[in-house]
């Protein structure tokens, strides 16, 4: 007799129906148990500080790069125009002394008896008027 009134109520127990949060609590037991003991908690708030570090320091590392780029090329272009300042003034030099050869008097009296037919003459007279 003891033996149908457990089966009895074990029937009875089975026959009531469920109230939703009884199935509520059943399954958030059963993802508990599948759970690991221990939860991995990201910090996003550390991560985003160090994308913005990170960022910010791929930005600087660009300005820099891109600063000495450009330093570079105007140091080029500076001894690019201090080689044509010495050419212009090596030129400018022969030219003056080619301006002095050629203002020269041996090369004047040259021209004047060679091309001209002009000589010097052999005496030179002066006249006083008294």
């Amino acid at each position: 007799m003891l033996a149908r009134q457990e089966s009895y109520y074990e029937e009875e127990y089975q026959e009531q129906p469920r109230h939703i949060y009884d199935e509520v609590e059943i399954k958030e037991l059963r993802k508990s148990a599948k759970e690991p003991l221990y939860k991995t908690v990201l910090d996003t708030t550390t991560r985003s500080h160090c994308q913005l570090l990170f960022l910010t320091m791929a930005v600087l590392g660009l300005l820099v790069t891109v600063g000495s780029g450009v330093s570079a090329s105007r140091g080029y272009e500076l001894i690019a125009v201090q080689q044509q300042v010495e050419q212009k003034e090596q030129e400018n030099e022969r030219l003056r002394i080619e301006i002095a050869k050629l203002k020269s008097p041996e090369r004047i009296k040259a021209i004047a008896q060679d091309q001209l037919g002009m000589s010097i003459p052999k005496h030179t007279y002066f006249s006083t008027d008294k």
